[in-house]
């Protein structure tokens, strides 16, 4: 029943608000279309806790550096995204480019600023990357990524993908680690909630400077360890490593590390 009426809501404010920011993008500047996204994210998370019953614990904003910086998440939720444009300010991120297939993103993706790459990556990719991360950077703002490009179910993980070391190395920017256990409250796109308190982790930054293979083996390596232990936390089971998955297209398919 929770999850029902938290679901009802999430659609009345996702309609709402994204005819709110479809005008919004006819306004000058990118402040009005930004205002009108974090507000609605705002509000998403207020419906979380109080329909679904999903606290959000944040912890580690002490290590969000000042100015410019790029934030690598976890993804476990569609949930994560609202955590993020809640409570960061002057931010935008990378998304690929099949979001552009519904009607008004397109345009609403644009005034934001966000960074739309091709889905299916490759060195095309990586330059259209570079050249919108390039603006972004140059503003000021914060870039939200997330470097295993699909959404990943408690204990499963991706290959994670180079985009973010090299934003991190052509624009001198520090990367902010982000670890989570909301996929254990909403898993996915799963409609059903589990009620609890979710936690997601700001951890120390990666400085630039570090080669390309030990640059992805620190940030994998420290997302995917606290990840799992905050698993661990809101299961009460053990800690286990999490298992490399491949991503096909249709379903994760489990992979040998």
């Amino acid at each position: 029943m929770r999850s029902a009426l938290f679901n009802a809501y999430y659609w009345v404010l996702s309609i709402f608000y994204g005819l709110s920011a479809a005008l919004s993008a006819l306004l000058p500047g990118r402040r009005p279309i930004a205002f009108a996204l974090r507000l609605y994210s705002q509000r998403m998370l207020w419906a979380l806790r109080t329909f679904a019953g999903v606290k959000i614990d944040l912890k580690g904003q002490e290590h969000l550096p000042k100015g410019a910086f790029i934030i690598a998440a976890k993804h476990h939720s569609w949930g994560d995204g609202f955590v993020m444009f809640a409570n960061v300010e002057n931010l935008s991120f990378v998304t690929g480019d099949h979001l552009e297939k519904f009607p008004l993103v397109g345009a609403i993706l644009k005034k934001f600023g966000a960074i739309v790459v091709d889905s299916c990556g490759g060195p095309e990719a990586r330059a259209a990357l570079s050249k919108s991360a390039a603006q972004v950077a140059a503003e000021g703002r914060r870039i939200l990524i997330y470097p295993e490009g699909h959404l990943a179910a408690p204990g499963e993980r991706f290959r994670y993908r180079t985009g973010v070391y090299y934003m991190s190395q052509d624009f001198d920017l520090p990367v902010v680690p982000v670890a989570t256990n909301l996929g254990c409250f909403w898993k996915q796109t799963d409609k059903q909630k589990t009620a609890g308190q979710a936690t997601i982790e700001f951890l120390p930054p990666i400085l630039p400077g570090l080669s390309k293979d030990a640059f992805m083996e620190r940030l994998e390596t420290v997302i995917e360890t606290r990840t799992n232990e905050l698993i661990a936390q809101a299961t009460g089971q053990p800690v286990r490593p999490s298992v490399l998955v491949e991503w096909n297209g249709r379903k994760n398919v489990a992979a040998t590390a």
